[in-house]
């Protein structure tokens, strides 16, 4: 956490004006393209990564598929994980988040730049709305970044057991879905390590509809979540 609040005070020169910018793009969503706030948000992202000594590796790239819509299904190890992600990831894309979390400094400008998801926990007809939302999106190209084991807590490299539930929209727009694994991704933002840290994003090979139509949702959870760890435990010291 000190690192967080140290990386916000390195920047605060930056907020008049980048805040009023991504409030702006997210107000007139007619005027500015996705690309336009992507970049942006992709420029947020390095400026902190600069300031807070934070190198992100990336793997697998060529996984990605080429086009369309699609949805990332990664572990959750603390606050750097989406942004780890978006600087990894080339075309835009967006991501799904706890409403109660939703609204504190920056993250409310964040969400509201790309059109992020916002989820009550507590209202599963939210829920329900919320995952057609994705899935209508999904099918109209758009990617989203999704955390099958809900919150982090202490997660560090150990994947939590996954919420099957939350296949449920990839499932419905047939769509493709892609495993990432994050590495030592809480170590930003999520630990009391002091100085340069490194984390590490891998994009597993993606998941076609044609691969698991006919899986049940827990299968499907299953199987991502072993890819994972497998994944973690290759890449771990290396």
């Amino acid at each position: 956490m000190l690192r967080f609040f140290y990386v916000i005070l390195m920047n605060v020169k930056r907020a008049p004006y980048l805040i009023p910018m991504m409030r702006r793009m997210a107000a007139n969503k007619e005027k500015y393209t996705e690309e336009q706030k992507y970049h942006l948000m992709k420029k947020m992202v390095n400026y902190m990564k600069k300031s807070g000594g934070i190198t992100t590796e990336v793997y697998g790239k060529e996984n990605l598929p080429k086009e369309g819509g699609y949805v990332m299904f990664p572990n959750h190890q603390g606050k750097y994980d989406a942004l780890g992600i978006i600087y990894a990831h080339d075309k835009p894309c967006s991501f799904v988040m706890d409403k109660a979390k939703s609204y504190s400094f920056l993250v409310r400008e964040i969400v509201d730049l790309l059109g992020a998801k916002r989820l009550d926990l507590k209202d599963i007809r939210q829920n329900l709305t919320i995952i057609n939302e994705i899935a209508d999106e999904v099918k109209e190209g758009k990617k989203f970044i999704l955390f099958s084991e809900g919150g982090y807590g202490h997660n560090k490299n150990v994947v939590q057991e996954f919420k099957p539930g939350s296949f449920k929209s990839v499932m419905r727009a047939k769509a493709p879905l892609v495993p990432v694994a994050l590495i030592d991704s809480y170590l930003p933002f999520n630990s009391l390590k002091l100085g340069p840290v490194t984390t590490k994003v891998v994009f597993l090979p993606t998941i076609y509809y044609e691969d698991y139509k006919d899986m049940k949702t827990v299968d499907l959870s299953n199987l991502v979540r072993q890819q994972i760890i497998d994944t973690i435990n290759e890449y771990q010291g290396t």
